[in-house]
C-alpha cells in the first residue's frame, strides 16, 4: 500500500443495534492496526449491548440477541479497546458520521474520554466520492458516456435520468425490467413502516417512534406519560399522515394493524 505513515493508523467497523448514534449500541467492534512497517495486528470482538437487537438489524449484520448474549458488555472491554487505539490515526468507510460519534458516546458511557483531537482521520467513503461523484452528470457521463448539458434544467434533467435508467436496464442483467420489481429492488419496502419515511413503525401490533431519541416507544405510552412529546410532532414539519395518527392518539383512539 502507497499510504505513509509516521505512526499507526487503526482501520474499524462497528456492528450496531441501529444507527442512531445517540441511542444505539455496538454489537461487535474490529478494529485492525497498521504499523509503519505495515504489520498489522487485529482486535475484534462481540458485544453484549445490554438492549435488544431488532430484528430488521440482525437481518442485515447477521448478529443477533442470542449470538451476543455470553459475551463481555462494552464497559468490560472498553479499557483494552481504548488502549489499543491511544496514538494512533483513524480509518474506516464513512466513519465521521457514524462510526467515530458511536464510538465516542460508548467510551464517555465508560467514563473514558476517547478525543479524536491530534488524530488524523481517512473516511474511504470521502475519498470514494470526491472521485466518483454521485451525481446525476456523474451517472450520465458514466452509464452514457455523454456530458450533461444545461445541467439543472427541469426537462434535461429528466431526460438524462430517463436516458440513465435506460442504460442501467441494459448494462446489468440481475435487475428487474417491470416497474413494480424495480421499484422494490431500488427501494426496498419495510413492513415495519407506517409511513414512507419510517418516522412510526409497527412492532408487533402496535405503533411505535421510529427516531430520535423516543425511538422504540410506544404512541399509547407516550400518550399517557409524554403527551407533550406528541404535541410536539404535531408543531413540527412532519407529514399529514404522521399527524392524523398522533393526534388521534393524543385522544384515545389508536391506529390498529390490519390482518
Amino acid at each position: 500500500m502507497k499510504l505513509k505513515l509516521d505512526r499507526p493508523i487503526v482501520f474499524f467497523d462497528l456492528e450496531t443495534t441501529g444507527i442512531n448514534v445517540a441511542r444505539d449500541r455496538i454489537v461487535e467492534i474490529s478494529v485492525v492496526k497498521i504499523f509503519p512497517d505495515y504489520s498489522e495486528k487485529i482486535k475484534k470482538r462481540l458485544i453484549n449491548p445490554g438492549i435488544p437487537i431488532p430484528r430488521e438489524t440482525t437481518e442485515i449484520h447477521g448478529i443477533s440477541d442470542d449470538d451476543v448474549k455470553d459475551a463481555p458488555k462494552f464497559k468490560q472491554v472498553a479499557k483494552s479497546f481504548y488502549e489499543f487505539l491511544e496514538n494512533c490515526d483513524l480509518g474506516g468507510f464513512n466513519i465521521i458520521k457514524f462510526d467515530i460519534p458511536l464510538l465516542i458516546a460508548e467510551f464517555k458511557r465508560c467514563d473514558f474520554d476517547f478525543s479524536i483531537k491530534g488524530k488524523q482521520m481517512i473516511d474511504v467513503q470521502r475519498i470514494y466520492h470526491k472521485k466518483e461523484p454521485r451525481t446525476l452528470s456523474a451517472a450520465l457521463k458514466f452509464y452514457c458516456n455523454e456530458e450533461h448539458e444545461n445541467a439543472h434544467g427541469s426537462e434535461e434533467d429528466a431526460r438524462a435520468t430517463i436516458k440513465v435508467l435506460a442504460a442501467q436496464l441494459e448494462k446489468y442483467d440481475d435487475i428487474p425490467t417491470s416497474v413494480v420489481e424495480l421499484a422494490e429492488y431500488a427501494n426496498p419496502s419495510d413492513p415495519t413502516f407506517i409511513d414512507m419515511m419510517g418516522k412510526l413503525r409497527w412492532r408487533n401490533d402496535e405503533v411505535v417512534i421510529g427516531f430520535g431519541q423516543k425511538s422504540g416507544m410506544s404512541l399509547q405510552l407516550l400518550a399517557d406519560k409524554e403527551p407533550n412529546y406528541l404535541q410536539w410532532i404535531l408543531r413540527g414539519d412532519f407529514s399529514e399522515d404522521i399527524k392524523t395518527i398522533v393526534k388521534d392518539a393524543l385522544q384515545g383512539k389508536f391506529m390498529q394493524k390490519s390482518k
